[in-house]
């Protein structure tokens, strides 16, 4: 699916106020790379960048949207990363490279992927939803650690979790999540206990919360490691539109 036309500048105003940066910033970038190609001076390597230096901050986040990207963390990294083009900034290697001497590690690149209306998927038959807590908490016992930490359920406010019926007990099997951001965005997360999946309960989960979201007026957002491959196939089926990539390393 695509996005309307209005949507990529309401992401990017909720990712300005995420990093720190004025509501316009993204727009600005986007409208001098638009000049600049227009003009014939504009390269990927020239691409206007926005920066923020902010010393107090634990983490260096590179963001690419929709064409225009930012970069926030202490002005060393800054200094440290002028000149280098944004398809290397997006590479978590380059990152880790330049805040190596300041103890950088983790967490890695990921890729956005945006939806402001989604199909609606329907069950094969009658499942049992719940929106409690405790069934999120007991299935992320049933994952491995990568996997619940990439997820991040316990701070993922609604949860949709699909549960089964196991001699009268209901068990857990998968859960679709959301969180909103700065009131704009729906950042979402899907958790799958691996005995149960490929069998569609990943995409249904995520639909599940994917129009509670959109019933609530939000855009959605999905964010996947660059090297899950599950994550973005669901992503891509469900119908989620590519809109960049979050590189960021945490800081000693």
């Amino acid at each position: 699916m695509t996005l309307d036309a209005g949507s990529a500048d309401i992401i990017q105003l909720a990712w300005a106020r995420r990093l720190g940066l004025d509501d316009g910033a993204f727009a600005e970038a986007r409208k001098l790379d638009a000049d600049a190609a227009a003009s014939g001076t504009g390269s990927p390597a020239a691409a206007a960048r926005i920066t923020r230096a902010d010393e107090s901050r634990k983490s260096v986040d590179f963001v690419r949207l929709f064409g225009a990207s930012a970069l926030v963390g202490p002005q060393w990294a800054l200094d440290a990363a002028e000149g280098i083009p944004d398809e290397e900034l997006a590479q978590h290697v380059t990152l880790l490279t330049i805040t190596r001497q300041h103890g950088g590690h983790g967490q890695g690149a990921a890729a956005l992927f945006f939806a402001d209306d989604l199909p609606l998927l329907q069950p094969a038959e009658e499942l049992t939803v719940s929106h409690g807590n405790p069934e999120a908490i007991e299935l992320e016992g049933m994952c491995p650690p990568d996997d619940v930490n990439e997820v991040g359920l316990s701070d993922l406010d609604h949860r949709y979790t699909i549960m089964r019926d196991d001699n009268g007990r209901k068990i857990p099997v998968a859960c679709g999540a959301y969180t909103e951001w700065e009131g704009i965005l729906a950042h979402m997360g899907v958790l799958v206990d691996p005995d149960w999946r490929r069998r569609g309960l990943g995409s249904l989960a995520a639909s599940i919360a994917a129009h509670e979201a959109l019933a609530a007026g939000l855009t959605l957002q999905w964010r996947s490691d660059v090297s899950n491959k599950g994550a973005l196939a669901i992503a891509r089926s469900l119908g989620f539109a590519t809109g960049g990539i979050h590189t960021t390393v945490r800081l000693g």
